[in-house]
């Protein structure tokens, strides 16, 4: 590129969340051989190196010409909030006065992130916090592996040799990923992307309310894990539940997930069912029964998650004995049932409760000031 073309150019590029294939095409068209991109990758999403003057093995001609077209962003992080139980919480800061919620989950050697694609979202899932806050926008792509990077750099990641915290990812944050899907897509590439984070396709997992044309299209570009957000075994139910269901029904949204896993080429792998259980709402034996007929000839494991009550619900927790009842039914019918166990509740990280601050008039939430009390740390991120 001439020094003329250069200086046409009115905004910097953010790299950091431009996946293999994009960041190759961005450095052709800069004049520049694609295996510089994959040099700049590695710097970026393993070593956790932002300033292009500490790229050893990029020539000073390019670091110049990237320092002039380019920039290496992540998302400002305002608070980390750590668990008693070891989970992780990141308050992110994203442009327009918004934020977002990103959490890390450790269960022995597996460590999962748990990641949002939009501030707040649309689809006002009754038992769902973040469906309360409404909707602002959709994050980039550099705001969604943001969150993998800034959560990789907390515990120390990104360095030579330094420890694999993170073994697992799930777009199961705030937001509908399949509503933001070009960005959602990019920023999976790179979580799976060897040169990256290299996150294994079993290991990457994609929820969904039921965007049903765009879950069609998912099978074209990732063969990441697919887990459909069902939480009723009917229409009518699962319309107060979930509103997306009156456009999109059951019946549409299992065929779709079905033709996604049947376009894997892994043939052996299996959806996931998410069935939040509300006292006294979905959590009857009959709808046990119900479930259990209605996924009959679907390849399902099913994930039964307790409700997380919050504020601006009237829902209940679903007690004990309803919870042992409802799992026991599904397993002696044959299917593969686990309980999502509650984790970070002291710190409203648990499934359902992320609500980050989404725009000026949405009261921020008392969890996030500094004077809280033992046992919850709130630890300022560097």
């Amino acid at each position: 590129m001439s020094e003329a073309q250069i200086n046409t150019v009115s905004e910097k590029v953010n790299l950091m969340g431009m996946s293999p294939s994009k960041m190759k095409a961005w450095f052709a068209e800069i004049g520049e051989q694609p295996f510089r991109a994959t040099q700049v990758i590695k710097w970026v999403h393993q070593l956790g190196v932002s300033d292009f003057d500490e790229m050893s093995n990029i020539s000073k001609g390019l670091k110049s010409k990237l320092k002039e077209l380019a920039v290496i962003e992540a998302p400002e992080v305002l608070r980390q909030l750590d668990s008693v139980d070891g989970t992780r919480k990141f308050l992110i800061q994203v442009s327009g006065g918004n934020a977002i919620e990103t959490v890390f989950i450790p269960d022995g050697e597996r460590g999962t992130l748990c990641v949002s694609s939009q501030v707040g979202c649309s689809l006002d899932c009754s038992f769902c916090a973040t469906g309360k806050q409404g909707f602002n926008r959709d994050l980039t792509a550099a705001e969604i592996i943001g969150q993998v990077h800034i959560a990789a750099k907390s515990f120390g990641q990104l360095q030579v040799k330094g420890p694999r915290k993170i073994t697992n990812v799930v777009l199961m944050g705030m937001g509908e990923p399949l509503l933001n899907f070009d960005n959602v897509v990019d920023a999976m590439h790179l979580m799976m992307e060897d040169n990256a984070y290299g996150i294994s396709k079993r290991r990457v997992t994609l929820s969904t309310s039921g965007v049903v044309p765009a879950l069609d299209r998912l099978s074209d570009y990732t063969d990441a894990c697919l887990a459909i957000s069902l939480h009723a075994p009917n229409d009518e139910l699962r319309n107060k539940l979930v509103p997306i269901n009156k456009k999109y029904p059951i019946a549409m949204l299992l065929a779709s997930a079905k033709r996604y896993i049947e376009k894997l080429p892994d043939t052996h792998r299996k959806m996931t069912i998410e069935y939040t259980l509300i006292d006294h709402v979905n959590d009857r034996p009959e709808h046990a029964y119900e479930l259990a007929e209605l996924l009959r000839d679907v390849p399902v494991k099913i994930n039964l998650i307790p409700f997380n009550p919050f504020n601006l619900s009237d829902y209940k927790k679903v007690s004990n004995n309803a919870l042992n009842r409802f799992k026991d039914i599904l397993m002696k019918e044959g299917y593969i049932t686990t309980v999502r166990t509650t984790r970070g509740d002291d710190i409203d990280a648990a499934c359902g409760q992320l609500a980050g601050s989404v725009n000026d008039k949405t009261r921020r939430s008392e969890r996030y000031k500094a004077d809280q009390p033992e046992p919850l740390r709130i630890i300022p991120f560097a």
